[in-house]
């Protein structure tokens, strides 16, 4: 029997000294295999905006759109902790509409949903999610979904004021009841430092070697997204070039005629011709 990951599975990790890792899917196949890697958490991150939908700005992608990918991501894992991306503006408006929301991302598979971003409300809306039974992953440092207030692609956590921000912020997260914390574009030093003072485990990206474990972008880590490459990136496979020279090979083997082969056709049989 297989076991899954819980929120004490995640715990468990963090207590044990063990690093988390945190991989990005939206659709079936790939987190069928990423589940099947050993990968211990699966976001359904609001990145699908850009790798996934092509749109500019995570800002763009509609809580049905999420859905969608979060349905299909479910359906393809069995042991994975599976968080649902909760996207802009979907749970700003008021508590009851984001409740709702955050129902329907439950329903769809999630086993938890992420809350990027840090206010009183928040704090309310985590509050109510936990006393609901839904698991909720914060999320502090840089912002996508605040980019416009935040001034754009800034490295958040540079001073040792705003490092003490963030961790005051991340333990009022705590205390409201998220069980991990995303810590993304923060300082090394400042990661550390955080990670250090708070009991929930930071998943870090673009944060350093010191979180509790680490997140990637899939598309990014397997080099199929090429638009952009962020410098905190490891990119462990090209799928860009095994994809377009395989479509390459194919365009050519279909205007030369050699793609289908004799193999590769259905043939009636002679026994089967009737006179």
């Amino acid at each position: 029997m297989i076991k899954k990951t819980t929120v004490r599975t995640i715990n468990k990790l963090k207590s044990d000294g063990q690093k988390i890792t945190v991989l990005t899917a939206y659709d079936y196949s790939t987190a069928k295999y990423l589940d099947e890697s050993g990968v211990d958490m699966i976001l359904v991150g609001d990145s699908l905006a850009n790798v996934a939908l092509g749109y500019d700005s995570t800002q763009k992608v509609s809580m049905n759109e999420m859905l969608i990918f979060t349905s299909a991501v479910a359906r393809g894992v069995n042991r994975a902790l599976v968080i649902g991306d909760m996207p802009f503006m979907s749970f700003n408006v008021s508590i009851e509409k984001a409740m709702e929301n955050i129902g329907d991302m439950i329903k769809a598979g999630a086993s938890a949903v992420k809350l990027e971003g840090y206010s009183d409300y928040i704090l309310e809306l985590i509050k109510r999610c936990t006393e609901s039974g839904i698991p909720v992953v914060a999320h502090l440092g840089f912002t996508p979904q605040y980019i416009h207030t935040i001034g754009g692609h800034q490295i958040q956590g540079k001073t040792d004021s705003e490092t003490e921000e963030i961790l005051y912020k991340a333990k009022k997260l705590q205390e409201a009841g998220a069980f991990a914390l995303v810590l993304e574009m923060v300082p090394e030093e400042s990661a550390k430092y955080i990670t250090e003072n708070i009991d929930i485990p930071t998943i870090g990206i673009g944060a350093g070697r010191y979180c509790s474990g680490q997140v990637l972008v899939t598309d990014d880590l397997l080099g199929k997204f090429s638009d952009y490459h962020p410098t905190f990136v490891r990119q462990y496979a090209n799928l860009k070039d095994v994809i377009t020279n395989a479509v390459k090979n194919y365009v050519s083997d279909v205007k030369e005629g050699s793609f289908p082969s004799e193999n590769e056709v259905f043939q009636i049989k002679k026994e089967e011709v009737k006179c």
